[in-house]
């Protein structure tokens, strides 16, 4: 009785995994669909824009997808990934109302691009190039090497207003 329990909660993770797995995605902007991730690989189809494809698999800046029939990679950024968030309905009920159906939350969809941050394991396994560093650093002027750069320059003085300066200005002063 316990391995069958155990057998059929195995049975429904995984079909909870195979689901998360294939999202659908949509094209935000007219891409190519590659043979391999890589820019290099072989076009199989263009994709316009606004085009539904199921995301197989997710793998830094290239994702495999499966649209028009035919399976192969497109650029995660050229896709825009729906995700689905709930809140909480307004109907009341509680606890005990969600769990005998009274309460229903609503559902709203909301929209992100494919763009990978660095994660803790990438900071962790990072390896500082000390030369590149030193060599940065000897591209370095101090105040009085970039002011006689501009005066042999003769370079003159610009002032610039910055976005919050001119979004302040164009409404008037607060």
């Amino acid at each position: 009785m316990k391995f069958r329990t155990l057998l059929i909660a195995a049975i429904l993770a995984l079909a909870a995994g195979f689901a998360a797995a294939q999202e659908q995605a949509f094209t935000n902007r007219s891409t190519e669909l590659k043979d391999k991730a890589a820019a290099d690989g072989r076009t199989l189809a263009t994709l316009p824009e606004n085009t539904g494809v199921k995301v197989i698999q997710r793998s830094g800046a290239w994702t495999r997808v499966e649209a028009t029939g035919q399976a192969g990679y497109v650029r995660a950024f050229h896709l825009r990934f729906g995700a689905t968030v709930e809140s909480s309905g307004s109907s009341g009920g509680g606890l005990l109302g969600g769990l005998f159906g009274q309460s229903k939350p609503k559902q709203a969809t909301m929209a992100t691009t494919g763009i990978r941050g660095l994660s803790a394991e990438d900071f962790k396994n990072a390896n500082p190039d000390g030369a590149a560093v030193a060599r940065m650093q000897s591209y370095r002027a101090d105040n009085a090497a970039a002011e006689r750069f501009a005066r042999e320059a003769k370079l003159a003085t610009a002032s610039i207003n910055y976005l919050m300066e001119e979004a302040t200005t164009s409404r008037g002063r607060r």
